[in-house]
């Protein structure tokens, strides 16, 4: 969900979070197609750490490192406590079924791309 692209409203600086996917995300597999590289081919990619989480309201109840700056520890779908990557499809918490892969034409209309919330986010 971290690889969803959000919208920043410059008068406000409310943040809208979208279905859009960074063009990196393979949103089958839920996995970045280059994420030794990422930060330079994508110039807003964040390397996340439990210490930003107070700084990004933005970020999913679900979030990994939400979860450990929160000291709430890895949720049971976790590839790092199942062992599987396919638990976090299971868990209904990736973005398999519902992104939609950033190109040119979907940017240019993020507006109607616009989420009220994360869906199916389980109460975690």
């Amino acid at each position: 969900r971290c690889c969803m692209l959000k919208v920043e409203d410059e008068d406000t600086g409310e943040i809208y979070l979208t279905g859009l996917a960074c063009h990196l995300l393979d949103t089958e597999s839920c996995r970045c197609g280059d994420y030794k590289r990422r930060q330079s081919i994508v110039s807003d990619c964040i390397s996340l750490t439990p210490e930003m989480i107070a700084d990004l309201s933005w970020l999913p109840q679900s979030c990994a490192y939400r979860r450990v700056g929160e000291g709430r520890g890895l949720a049971w779908w976790h590839p790092l406590v199942s062992g599987r990557a396919e638990t976090v499809h299971l868990a209904g918490i990736s973005v398999r079924d519902w992104a939609v892969s950033e190109t040119p034409e979907t940017v240019l209309a993020i507006e109607d791309f616009i989420i009220e919330g994360w869906p199916d986010e389980p109460d975690v």
